[in-house]
């Protein structure tokens, strides 16, 4: 591999350590003008402390080894300083976690538009000009006013890319650019990304979904437990691979699922009739119809902001809606209803470890740690994990320890808001497997929001389809 290239990126023999040993060993690749290159990869293998090493921003102690050229210059040299120096400049970072990416006391549109402002040194029209631009590209016109919290975890990741594209950096490395989109929207990014590779510029994509690395091209690096375990070209890599992990990745999208056999519903959980929900003059929903008992999963499915959490969080008593009446089991204590959030930073205390907050939680609700060792076997989660700080895990691994968290408390209702959005397929399936698992070992039930049709599919008892101006049963 050429490590020569001036005007490419090349990574030689990248290693990664943190205090209990090393996590990334020796990864070399590289990308051009182009020639994209997407990551692929289990939760935790890696992908994202490779993007954070070329980028110069690792976790507190994590530090990395090796070379990263970039235009002549080997990265790994430079100080803090001369990294951050690049930093929405030369190069671009779309962050995994729009929840983490987003300023919570600014308006959407001010937020992209101080990119062109105060780093590309436009005037205040032509600003606010390009920044309406940037947000038509990803279809969120209309949110311009609207602050983070009012807006949907999909149109949030939209809002993100627009900052980054607003940058119009050389290098773009793109984490996980279309996680909580639905296919049409995803499609819509993917091909943003190659309209950026097309205008030239350089593009590191990780992803989890298969069908973005396909429809990107270029190069695919497949990594396992810290290594780069296949490496190619993409339409050789995914017509022909070799490595028995990147046979089990492609086996494992939803679609090649085995169905769920019907199940027969218990007593009722939760029921909510003639729902409304508007926000100003926009009509989310109206006339909608639900009911939820023990045993089942009950999925709605339909695109980015058409009230899909909503429906959840009103069924919880986290929101209110403008009509329709909800009826909980009054026999369960509010405790039992639990919600496992799309955006898991929201769940955890972000200066506190895994253990603690676990700990705290389990002597909060009367839980030998026992029981939580079980859970993290069924969901993979390591030892080693517990005595990080969330952001020193993996998306998908604290996606894992949320839907652990969510269920220590015993719930007989849980709301999961993309349950798996953030892990590669052979991890969700082991996800969604497991949380069949306790749906039938214990009569749990489950409303499940997702953006993937085939998912919804292959593990509902019932699926609704929401969009428009109301929800319809399909």
């Amino acid at each position: 591999m050429n490590i020569q290239l001036m005007n490419d990126l090349a990574v030689h023999d990248l290693s990664i350590q943190a205090a209990d040993g090393p996590i990334v060993s020796s990864v070399s690749l590289s990308l051009g003008k182009g020639r994209p290159l997407t990551l692929l990869g289990e939760s935790g293998s890696g992908k994202s402390l490779v993007a954070q090493a070329i980028m110069g921003n690792l976790p507190t102690g994590v530090h990395a080894t090796g070379r990263v050229v970039f235009k002549g210059q080997d990265l790994l040299q430079e100080s803090p300083a001369e990294r951050r120096q690049r930093w929405g400049r030369s190069i671009g970072l779309l962050p995994q976690e729009p929840w983490l990416a987003l300023d919570p006391t600014m308006r959407v549109g001010p937020q992209v538009a101080e990119v062109h402002r105060y780093v590309k040194g436009k005037t205040a029209i032509d600003s606010v000009a390009a920044t309406r631009q940037n947000l038509a590209e990803v279809s969120l016109a209309s949110a311009e006013a609207l602050f983070p919290f009012q807006i949907s975890g999909g149109m949030g990741q939209r809002a993100a890319i627009a900052i980054a594209h607003a940058a119009d950096t050389e290098l773009l490395i793109a984490d996980e650019p279309t996680k909580g989109l639905d296919a049409a929207l995803r499609d819509s990014v993917t091909a943003r990304l190659r309209h950026e590779v097309e205008a030239g510029r350089l593009l590191l994509t990780i992803t989890h979904d298969v069908a973005v690395a396909r429809a990107l091209g270029g190069t695919i690096g497949v990594m396992l437990d810290g290594k780069l375990v296949e490496y190619g070209p993409a339409d050789a890599v995914l017509a022909a691979p070799e490595h028995a992990y990147t046979k089990a990745l492609l086996a494992a999208e939803p679609s090649q699922w085995e169905g769920k056999t019907g199940a027969t519903p218990g007593k009722t959980v939760v029921r909510v009739q003639g729902l409304e929900k508007r926000y100003g003059d926009r009509v989310l929903f109206s006339g909608f119809d639900i009911e939820i008992a023990t045993g089942e999963i009950v999925s709605i499915v339909g695109p980015s902001g058409s009230g899909k959490t909503t429906i959840g969080n009103i069924l919880l008593g986290l929101t209110k809606g403008e009509g329709g009446a909800v009826v909980r089991d009054g026999d369960l204590s509010p405790l039992r209803f639990q919600k496992l959030y799309q955006d898991p930073p929201a769940a955890f205390a972000p200066h506190q470890t895994i253990r603690k907050g676990l700990k705290d939680l389990a002597r909060l609700h009367g839980k030998d740690w026992a029981e939580i060792e079980v859970l993290c076997r069924r969901l993979r989660l390591q030892d080693v994990l517990f005595d990080r700080l969330p952001g020193q895990v993996s998306g998908g691994e604290l996606q894992r320890f949320a839907l652990l968290r969510a269920l220590l408390p015993d719930p007989a209702f849980l709301f999961a808001d993309e349950a798996t959005s953030r892990l590669d397929p052979v991890s969700q399936q082991d996800v969604m497997t497991f949380l069949q698992e306790i749906v039938e070992e214990t009569g749990l039930a489950v409303l499940l929001v997702t953006h993937d049709r085939d998912l919804a599919e292959k593990v509902s008892t019932r699926l609704i389809k929401l969009g428009g101006a109301h929800g319809k049963a399909v």
